[in-house]
Formats: C-alpha cells, sequence, structure tokens
C-alpha cells in the first residue's frame, strides 16, 4: 500500500512512532533493544503462546477490558485508586506495565526475576483499608489471584477475536499455562493452567464483586473521559467497545455498561478488528531496508516494548 500511496510511508513512521512513544515511554526503545538483545536463557521459548498473544495489537483491547474486569473486586480496586496514580499519570502506569509483560514474555530468565522482584516489593508497600473499614494487602495471594485471572482471561479472549492470527484451543490453553509461570513468581497459589481452571477459578470470586464508587469513577475515566488527544478519541472509542464487549454479561450490569450481542458481533467486532489491523500495521518493526509487510511478527509490535 506504501508504494501505491505518496506520504504513506511517513503517516505509518509517525504513527508508529507516536504510538510506542505513548505505550513505550521515552526509553522505550533502550529497553526494546535490552529486552530482545540481550543473550541468556528465557522464561518462555521462541515458539510459545505467549509470545504471539503477548505480541499483537489485541493487546490493546484486552488491556483496558481487563481493567475493567479487575475493578470489580472492591478490595483490589481500592488499592489501586488510592496508591496507582492511573489518574495523575495514566501514560506512566501504562508503560510500566507494558515493560513488565515485555520483559517476563521476552527478556532473559534474569530480567524477567529482577522485574518479578520489582513489583512483589511495590505489593509489599501497598495496604491500607476501604471506607468500610476492609483491611486490604496487594500482596495478598487471593487478591494477586483475582487480578492474574482477570487479566488472563481478557488477553486470551481480545487474541480469539482480533488477533491477526488466532491461535487453536490448545495452544490457548498453552497460553493460561505459560502466564500460571508469571503467576507463580508473583506470589499466586496453584494459578489456573488451563482455560477450563481459568474460568472455575473465576467463578469462585463472583460472590466477592460489586462496582463500588472508585470502580464506577474507573469505568467513566477509562470510557467516557479517555486521556487521549481529541484526534485519537474515535479510535480509542473502537478499543474501548471491544473491551466491553469481552466482558462477561454478569461483569457489565454493575458498571452500568449495555450489553448489545447483536451490535457486538457486526459493528463493535468490525470497528475493533479495524482499529487493531491499523496499530499492527504502524507498529510493525522491520529493518530499514526490507520492503513493507503490512504485518507484524510476534513480539515485534503491540502495546508491549
Amino acid at each position: 500500500m506504501e508504494r501505491w500511496i505518496p506520504g504513506m510511508s511517513s503517516v505509518r513512521e509517525r504513527l508508529g512512532s507516536s504510538l510506542f512513544q505513548r505505550v513505550a515511554g521515552p526509553s522505550g526503545g533502550e529497553n526494546r533493544a535490552r529486552i530482545h538483545g540481550t543473550p541468556g536463557p528465557r522464561w518462555f521459548g521462541e515458539d510459545r503462546p505467549v509470545r504471539i498473544v503477548h505480541g499483537d495489537a489485541s493487546m490493546f483491547i484486552g488491556g483496558l477490558s481487563a481493567l475493567l474486569l479487575q475493578s470489580l473486586h472492591p478490595l483490589a480496586m481500592t488499592a489501586v485508586a488510592a496508591h496507582s496514580g492511573y489518574k495523575g499519570d495514566p501514560w506512566g502506569r501504562l508503560q510500566r506495565t507494558s515493560l513488565f509483560l515485555a520483559t517476563t514474555t521476552y527478556g532473559t530468565a534474569d530480567d524477567a526475576q529482577r522485574a518479578v522482584d520489582r513489583v512483589k516489593g511495590v505489593h509489599q508497600r501497598v495496604r491500607g483499608r476501604t471506607v468500610t473499614g476492609a483491611e486490604y494487602h496487594a500482596a495478598d495471594p487471593h487478591l494477586l489471584a483475582w487480578v492474574h485471572v482477570a487479566e488472563v482471561d481478557s488477553f486470551w479472549r481480545a487474541h480469539r477475536l482480533y488477533g491477526a492470527n488466532p491461535l487453536t484451543p490448545a495452544d490457548y490453553d498453552g497460553y493460561v499455562a505459560d502466564m500460571a509461570r508469571v503467576g507463580t513468581a508473583l506470589g499466586v497459589v496453584d494459578p489456573p493452567r488451563d482455560r477450563g481452571e481459568l474460568a472455575e477459578r473465576i467463578k469462585t470470586y463472583r460472590s466477592e464483586l460489586r462496582a463500588t464508587p472508585e470502580a464506577e469513577e474507573a469505568a467513566r475515566f477509562l470510557l467516557r473521559h479517555p486521556p487521549v488527544p481529541l484526534a485519537a478519541r474515535l479510535p480509542y472509542a473502537a478499543i474501548a467497545a471491544g473491551a466491553v464487549s469481552l466482558l462477561p454479561a454478569w461483569a457489565r450490569g454493575p458498571l452500568g455498561l449495555p450489553y448489545l450481542p447483536v451490535v457486538e458481533k457486526t459493528g463493535v467486532r468490525w470497528a475493533g478488528s479495524g482499529i487493531t489491523s491499523v496499530i499492527r500495521w504502524a507498529m510493525a518493526r522491520r529493518p530499514p531496508e526490507s520492503p513493507p509487510t503490512g504485518t507484524s511478527t510476534p513480539g515485534s509490535a503491540s502495546s508491549r516494548a
């Protein structure tokens, strides 16, 4: 396409650079070179499903959906609202999360362990009480497990619907098993290792979930008043609609989100596929001398550094 449309290559370069800077931060290029270029053993081989899922633009949709789902646990949401600074520095939080996922997915085993140790150190310091007096501690294995299963479930579902090359059911089970490696390192006790176990674990949390004022405020911030420039509101709306469509029906009511299955299977699916295709095209990396392909390779593009 770039060969036939004048200026398209520069448009792609500007868009890809802007997206990468937003997601990876000012040190994104340096971090990417270190993560992918440092020799040494990795937690995951090049053929593992986690590398494919985390290397796809569908992570934009999956990540937003995970935040909405995670917000339904009152203790987890209180910890986020009180300690994460997601409103004051939303891009910084995204960049830190992106760096963690990139390092544990693609980096050396030593770097992955150091990234885990840093997060565990932060979790140890995050503690307090809700307005009702309930105690929370981010290092609590029960809360860690909720954050883990909500994230894993959102990521694999997003990839199945919006990934460039959806995987087989066995490979998605493999993705859950890969993420169990990271969850265990973070302190999750006996994390699920396939999608059946994942669904059962989520069910065990249903009685604890509800929409608190903090959760409702987070949903308004993420969906109605997102921290993006005016020109990016329409593409972001496609991502947001896709994220909401991934949520189970029982998770939408508490947050006041609609359930419109016909619209979601047509317009929302079309819009989500379109925006992820554009992101994939813009952020695909290739050597300067190689011809453009318009596609990405696993681990090279998306919301990960």
